[in-house]
């Protein structure tokens, strides 16, 4: 009989030698190392995963690069935007295109010649920067005719706005009865727009 307290206490011990360890576990292992251990396993898959979506995405540069290639292409062909490398550059291709037209409605010009052409600032609040001219010629009415049409026909695609047209019979050498005021203009192609708008931003940075 005297085995069964033994026996007991024994039981009793070995339950409180494993409470003990449970609570040591829960106090000091999981905290110190169980947990930390799970937060560095996560920050691995994090990791690895993260790694696999960069060589994924390594992987596709050079499609995407050849798209992009193929989207620039496609725009530079378009003959709606003006070829030159700079804002200046397609101001002053303005002014020739300007001249051009004038010289061939008037080649002597006294029929059609130019009294004022101004440039003006370019415009970089749209989707495309536009450049633009201010000018005025003074006409007669089959060589206005032409001038417009020589303007807004061809490549690249130029605007006429901000039209004014005056009599002018009489005025000046040129023998024409119109005195017309424009603005002419064209967009820049994106290729060339995006560091035209960043000159402008930081231009306008404090």
């Amino acid at each position: 009989m005297a085995q069964l307290p033994d026996r007991r206490d024994r039981l009793l011990a070995v339950g409180l030698l494993l409470a003990v360890l449970a609570v040591v576990y829960l106090l000091l292992v999981h905290p110190l190392w169980t947990q930390p251990m799970r937060e560095v396993e996560a920050q691995i898959r994090a990791l690895q995963e993260r790694q696999q979506r960069v060589q994924q995405q390594l992987r596709q540069a050079p499609q995407v690069s050849q798209r992009l290639q193929q989207a620039q292409q496609v725009l530079a062909d378009q003959p709606g935007f003006m070829p030159e490398g700079s804002m200046e550059l397609a101001t002053s291709r303005l002014v020739q295109r300007l001249e051009e037209a004038a010289r061939q409605a008037s080649p002597d010009g006294r029929s059609c010649a130019i009294s004022d052409r101004s440039p003006l600032p370019p415009d970089t609040t749209g989707r495309f920067v536009r450049v633009a001219v201010q000018a005025r010629l003074r006409c007669g009415m089959g060589e206005w005719m032409q001038v417009l049409q020589s303007l807004e026909t061809g490549a690249p695609q130029l605007q006429v706005d901000r039209l004014d047209i005056l009599s002018a019979a009489g005025m000046g050498e040129v023998t024409g009865g119109l005195d017309v005021s424009f603005e002419l203009s064209g967009y820049l192609a994106p290729s060339v727009a995006a560091p035209a708008n960043a000159q402008a931003e930081v231009g306008n940075a404090p």
